[in-house]
């Protein structure tokens, strides 16, 4: 990129009002000659990030690439400029070679047991291979792999936990020898104690965190996922399994009845809440407003749910924020959003990588 591109505004988190360059496709504070200006002013944030979301599922299956090119383009227009993909069963590295799309953090595939998670969607172990999954899906992401921990157990009628406490333990162990971090679906309370007990990092979902889980999550500093707008279709998964599993359906019914005191109680306890979609499947992408708004009704203070949803999460995912040297990846709002959520659905600029998308 050979010309400099200028902005003005409102610098988050440091509340400065500044001049900003662009050059090579990173931010500078150092005056540029003749740069062009691209906003003469507004509240500068680094780009919202999705740390939970599927490029490459659809409604009735998986994307091909041009799809999965659809579906990065959603995220980006809505201001997520990182996204984590939490499992998905095709190949997006080709996502990774365009300048244009997100910047995407991949888990590789789900790590599930036969007949106890979504069909065809994760690779399909016993626990006793476990391990040797881990390892081969460890090579394949970009530092996290997602396990599979819990889901309806069709003789028991309820969700129960997936894997054997001992087998988890060395799983986890052992991925956290290779410099990777594990990810957990997980509804239920039951499988929640061994997760947390065998040192997992991120909580996705998390409705069944009780006070007393909430404590131990809290002490080890594991992070939640919650996905609120996922979360809010638990009533039509409870009713359209009640007929043949009623334990089941009642209780997700109950787990869905108290998300939002639990998460609450769980930010208050001081465990990291990040923001997360779980686009793809039956979600459509680039929802990631949507989910900072039930972040909002559920309790959490806006300006921790917008923190949580810009630098203080690309901070945990690796990622700088509007720094010196670092990568133009911003969006500018007409308003603060740390006050004004409406602000977040009319972004005035979006950059990616010194790029103007918009």
């Amino acid at each position: 990129m050979s010309s400099a591109l200028h902005l003005r505004g409102v610098f988050l988190p440091d509340e400065l009002e500044r001049d900003a360059w662009i050059v090579d496709g990173r931010l500078s504070f150092e005056p540029q000659p003749a740069a062009e200006t691209i906003s003469p002013g507004g509240w500068v944030v680094p780009g919202l990030i999705d740390a939970h979301c599927h490029i490459g599922i659809k409604p009735d299956g998986w994307a091909d690439e041009q799809e999965q090119v659809e579906q990065a383009i959603l995220n980006r227009d809505a201001g997520a400029l990182l996204l984590r993909d939490a499992g998905a069963p095709v190949d997006t590295r080709h996502i990774q070679q365009r300048e244009d799309l997100p910047r995407l953090i991949r888990a590789a595939r789900h790590i599930a047991r036969p007949r106890r998670y979504i069909r065809y969607l994760g690779v399909e172990v016993e626990p006793e291979d476990l391990v040797a999954e881990v390892e081969k899906q460890a090579a394949l992401g970009d530092g996290w792999i997602k396990l599979a921990a819990d889901w309806i157990d069709r003789d028991a009628g309820d969700l129960t936990p997936t894997w054997p406490a001992d087998q988890l333990k060395l799983a986890i162990a052992r991925a956290h020898e290779l410099g990777v971090r594990v990810a957990a679906h997980v509804f239920g309370e039951q499988a929640l104690a061994d997760l947390i007990e065998a040192g997992l990092d991120s909580i996705e979902h998390g409705t069944g965190l009780t006070d007393d889980l909430i404590a131990q999550a809290a002490a080890r500093n594991i992070a939640v996922v919650p996905t609120l707008i996922n979360i809010d279709t638990f009533p039509h998964i409870a009713d359209s399994g009640a007929g043949k599993f009623p334990k089941y359906a009642e209780h997700m019914r109950k787990l869905y009845g108290t998300s939002w005191q639990r998460i609450r109680t769980a930010w208050e306890a001081g465990i990291p809440v990040y923001t997360g979609t779980d686009a793809g499947g039956s979600l459509r992408h680039g929802r990631i407003r949507d989910e900072i708004v039930r972040l909002v009704q559920a309790g959490i203070p806006q300006p921790d749910v917008i923190a949580q949803a810009s630098w203080r999460g690309r901070d945990w995912l690796g990622f700088p924020g509007l720094d010196e040297g670092a990568p133009a990846d911003l969006v500018v709002y007409p308003a603060d959003p740390r006050t004004d959520v409406g602000t977040l659905f009319e972004p005035s600029r979006i950059v990616l990588r010194g790029r103007v998308i918009r």
